[in-house]
């Protein structure tokens, strides 16, 4: 069978998708691209069968392309998914899918134009070992209900919005660009949709720096179920990267560690817990490609499927709104 020819944009956390690519037989990385000279310059140096460019115009329009695979600015990736997708191309998106809830409305009409085409995005904790133990607990009822659900994108890279290029395009969200990892593992966790959320942020931490926009945002969720939940992006903090998390239920909370997880079963303090020592993170970028892949050579369900990314995208539109406004925002789903 012909093999499906991939074209990579991006060669920063892109690079890493070529490895995913590579790890499915059905998969071949044809042509990489990126607008900067060194890293082409790099690339080629590191992967000579390879095609490199730098105009995405020879990966979008190319007919030999099966699968594009966006790793640009966050800027880019609208433009280049919608153009991937009107060339018949199917698209593996680097979070997050686009800025601005009209673009994922077009985005959504051009799939519902082409139902053949596979999209998915790169929401990687659903594949970090832990939350996979975790999930499992909270589907066998170890947890009992669910009632309230936190969790922390702790960036604790400031340099990089401060001197880097999310500083220096027209908008950058944290939201987008941080508490989507973890909006998504909630939606997904719980099983439930956010109906309302209420947002805050502040710059307090970057606002003599070239970053302009909210480097903390702070949000409330309420789901269907009456399940409420809390989902913070704090780029600033002064500490390493982490994603805090407590899951709440009748009968058991969980609460990671950066070592290990804890599970309490019990309110008598002499009780103790359980440990979860299951890998954390223990993803690597490239980890959701295979079963994207699987999904177009064999019509199976990718980990992350279009309804997951429209469902995470438009809780993630109404943070962003709820945040400008200062106050609450009803979830208009895509």
């Amino acid at each position: 069978m012909k093999k499906l020819r991939v074209g990579i944009i991006g060669m920063g956390v892109g690079e890493q998708h070529i490895a995913g690519f590579q790890n499915h037989p059905a998969c071949e990385v044809a042509a990489l691209c990126d607008f900067s000279a060194q890293k082409r310059e790099m690339v080629r140096s590191k992967y000579p069968d390879m095609s490199v460019y730098e105009n995405d115009e020879a990966i979008l329009a190319n007919p030999d392309i099966d699968i594009v695979s966006v790793a640009s600015y966050d800027n880019y990736h609208y433009s280049q998914t919608a153009a991937a997708i009107r060339n018949n191309k199917h698209v593996f998106v680097e979070k997050p899918l686009c800025l601005y809830a009209k673009e994922a409305r077009r985005i959504r009409s051009l799939l519902r134009e082409r139902p053949d085409l596979k999209l998915s995005s790169n929401l990687i904790l659903r594949k970090s070992e832990r939350f996979i133990r975790l999930k499992k607990m909270i589907d066998e009822g170890r947890l009992g209900c669910l009632y309230c659900v936190e969790g922390d994108y702790n960036y604790g890279r400031l340099q990089k919005i401060t001197e880097g290029w999310r500083g220096r395009i027209d908008f950058y969200s944290v939201v987008y660009g941080g508490a989507v990892h973890i909006v998504d593992l909630l939606l997904w966790l719980t099983g439930s949709r956010v109906v309302e959320v209420s947002a805050y942020g502040n710059n307090i931490s970057t606002r003599d720096s070239q970053f302009k926009y909210f480097d903390t945002v702070v949000s409330i969720l309420r789901f269907e179920n009456d399940i409420t939940g809390k989902v913070t992006s704090n780029y600033s903090c002064v500490c390493p990267h982490f994603h805090n998390l407590a899951i709440y239920g009748t009968k058991g909370t969980f609460v990671n560690g950066r070592e290990t997880a804890k599970l309490f079963c019990s309110r008598d303090p002499q009780a103790g817990f359980e440990k979860i020592d299951a890998p954390y993170p223990g993803v690597h970028k490239g980890d959701l490609i295979y079963s994207f892949v699987d999904s177009i050579v064999n019509g199976s369900g990718a980990d992350v499927t279009i309804e997951d990314i429209f469902k995470v995208m438009s809780v993630c539109f109404a943070i962003e709104k709820a945040c400008q406004k200062g106050g609450a925002a009803e979830v208009e789903y895509i």
